[in-house]
């Protein structure tokens, strides 16, 4: 008996696949499903950390952590990968410091006010921001380094269209994070 089990766990060594590492920018489509996009020359890592800017009278602050193996899900499929990523949880507080709006409570990267990054090159990290209430204000983020101290902000939402049917009640559609070019952020 026992050499059997032992003999059945070594049969079944073969089928166990290791799971494959490819650099950071490798596109999802083009590895196996289950694969790791490491961030191998820690180009992730100078972004880390707690940034604010203020804009149009109001006080911004990002806190922005690295996560490593963060699992994706590709869409309409089953298929999945993990890759090193960046989260961004924010504050905008308003000219006499109140909190206007923050998105501390995201847990996952498909939650409303959700900022992950998706990819960097030439030093730029691009970021997906899933929107506010009713998907308002989603789309891209892009973060550039320009010193050890500085990162400029771009931030250029995509249009919602809104109806009764896709966004019921009355929730507050602002967009609260700064819908501009070039912003400069300093880490603090």
């Amino acid at each position: 008996m026992k050499y059997s089990l032992i003999f059945g766990l070594l049969l079944s060594f073969p089928f166990f696949k290791a799971q494959q590492t490819y650099p950071l920018n490798t596109f999802p489509d083009d590895v196996p499903s289950g694969s790791y996009m490491k961030d191998l020359d820690n180009e992730l890592i100078p972004f880390v950390g707690t940034w604010v800017a203020d804009f149009g009278g109001k006080t911004i602050s990002l806190l922005i952590t690295r996560q490593e193996r963060k699992m994706f899900k590709m869409p309409k499929t089953s298929d999945f990968y993990y890759q090193d990523a960046l989260n961004i949880n924010y504050t905008v507080k308003g000219a006499n410091g109140v909190e206007l709006q923050n998105n501390n409570n995201v847990q996952h990267e498909y939650d409303r006010k959700a900022i992950t990054s998706m990819f960097i090159n030439n030093g730029i990290v691009n970021f997906y921001y899933t929107g506010t209430n009713c998907g308002v204000g989603w789309g891209s983020i892009n973060l550039k380094k320009i010193s050890n101290t500085e990162v400029s902000w771009t931030y250029l939402p995509n249009d919602t269209v809104l109806t009764t049917k896709n966004c019921q009640g009355n929730p507050d559609i602002t967009i609260y994070l700064p819908e501009t070019k070039n912003l400069i952020f300093t880490k603090h």
